[in-house]
Parts: C-alpha cells; sequence; structure tokens
C-alpha cells in the first residue's frame, strides 16, 4: 500500500493548496448537505455532520457557507440544485485497475451518462455492480500534519486513539481506523497537539494492481485527475500500486 497510500497523501495535498479550491469547497459544502439531509442539521446528534463540519473549517471554508449547506440539507434552505443523492460506481481504469467512483448529484442520468462517457475516452469502462466493490473494504482515513513529532510519537499517539496503521512521508502522515473509531481517534490526536486536515471514511483496495512502466503510470495518474475533475464526483478510489519515487517523479512533469 505504500505507493497507494503515498498517492492519496499527493492528491489531498494538491487539493488543499492548487487553483481547484472551488472544487474542494463543491465536494466539502455537498458533504454537509448530505450529511444534514440523512442525520439532521444537529452536529451533537449527527456524527457524520460533525466531520463534515470540521473538514470544512480546517479547509478554511467560511462559516456562512458551512451554515447555508446545511439548510439545504435540513429544507430550511433553497439552492438552484436539486435533491442531492449519494451513488457508488465501480469500473475499470487501463491496465487492469479497480475504481470505485463516489458521486454526489441531482441527476443520476447525467452523471451515469459522463462517467460513461469519460471513461470511454480515457481507455476505462463502468462495471456492473459488484464487479469491484468486493476488493475494497470501508475504513477511516486521516490526514495528519506531525513536522515537530516523531514517527514512533506519532505512533503511539495513533495506537492510543485506536488506530491500526500509520504511513509516514514528507512530515505527514496517513492514520487509518476502523470507521466506527473515525471520531474518537481524530478527536484523541488533535487532543495531543497534531493537526488533523481532514478525517473521513475511504475505500481501500485488499489487494492490488502494480504499475511499473513510467508511460502506463503517467497515462494512470491523469485518467484519475481527469476523472477527479467531474463536478459530480467526490472521490475516486482505485487498486494500483506504483513505486514512490516513480509518483514522485511524475509530479514534477
Amino acid at each position: 500500500m505504500a505507493g497507494h497510500s503515498k498517492w492519496a497523501n499527493i492528491r489531498h495535498r494538491k487539493s488543499v493548496v492548487d487553483a481547484r479550491r472551488g472544487k474542494l469547497f463543491t465536494r466539502l459544502a455537498r458533504e454537509l448537505t448530505i450529511s444534514a439531509r440523512m442525520g439532521g442539521g444537529d452536529p451533537e446528534a449527527n456524527p457524520r455532520l460533525r466531520l463534515a463540519i470540521e473538514n470544512a473549517r480546517a479547509a478554511n471554508m467560511p462559516m456562512e457557507n458551512i451554515r447555508r449547506a446545511i439548510q439545504r440539507g435540513t429544507g430550511e434552505l433553497y439552492g438552484e440544485e436539486g435533491q442531492l443523492e449519494e451513488v457508488l460506481y465501480e469500473g475499470y481504469a487501463p491496465f487492469g485497475v479497480a475504481l470505485l467512483i463516489e458521486v454526489v448529484t441531482d441527476n443520476r442520468n447525467r452523471t451515469v451518462s459522463q462517467l460513461r462517457s469519460t471513461l470511454s475516452r480515457l481507455g476505462g469502462n463502468l462495471g456492473e455492480t459488484g464487479s469491484v466493490l468486493w476488493n475494497f473494504e470501508r475504513r477511516g482515513v486521516l490526514y495528519v500534519e506531525g513536522e515537530k513529532l516523531s514517527e514512533e510519537q506519532v505512533l503511539e499517539y495513533a495506537l492510543e486513539a485506536g488506530a491500526d496503521d500509520v504511513v509516514p512521508g514528507d512530515g505527514n502522515y496517513i492514520v487509518y481506523c476502523a470507521p466506527s473509531d473515525l471520531a474518537t481517534c481524530r478527536r484523541i490526536l488533535q487532543e495531543h497537539g497534531l493537526y488533523v486536515k481532514e478525517a473521513k471514511l475511504e475505500w481501500l483496495p485488499k489487494s492490488t494492481v502494480r504499475i511499473e512502466a513510467r508511460d502506463q503510470a503517467e497515462r494512470l495518474l491523469k485518467f484519475l485527475e481527469t476523472l477527479e475533475e467531474l463536478d459530480d464526483v467526490q472521490n475516486v478510489y482505485s487498486n494500483f500500486e506504483m513505486d514512490d519515487a516513480l509518483l514522485e517523479e511524475l509530479q514534477h512533469v
């Protein structure tokens, strides 16, 4: 999982600092709206909403934007979008790499048409329900900044918080835990002074497809980035694996 985790860290860092901030805020707002619609507008009684609010604040999303997104979910405020729903699509990227694509949409027909055409153009395709989901598991994932702490300290705090794995890199860490422990893990890490940039549930692969050729790696990363840029796409998960050195090299191309 080293190469896959490295890509997750690079992707997370880019999503916060580059010109796609509008896309980032849209994704966060939709998560706020969906969370409020499913569990109500009180974060104390709705753990998913509380987590969504914390992630939005960590990304410096204005409080007024957060409030409006929640009100759209509770029905207090009506926006231009229709009723939003979450949908999980399964498919394949080039080279046999499996995909899970999380979308939030107000028009499922529009979304699936756009996904199908984009995947086809890039050399991938949509799969049947259950075609790749069996190879993924739901996990709690926290992106943590810990430059002032040693890896041993971060690991100690993470284990205390209930985490079961920590992947270091560039002064940042990816901490993994059971989905039910995500909120507690975040709270305990923050109590120890760690900055949790984002905490969310993700789909992680049980087995991976290794990509070694540079041209294949470059094509695959461009494929994933293009897919993530689609308006309705919230998250894209895959099961590729490649060397950290190759990933870093392609980031500077």
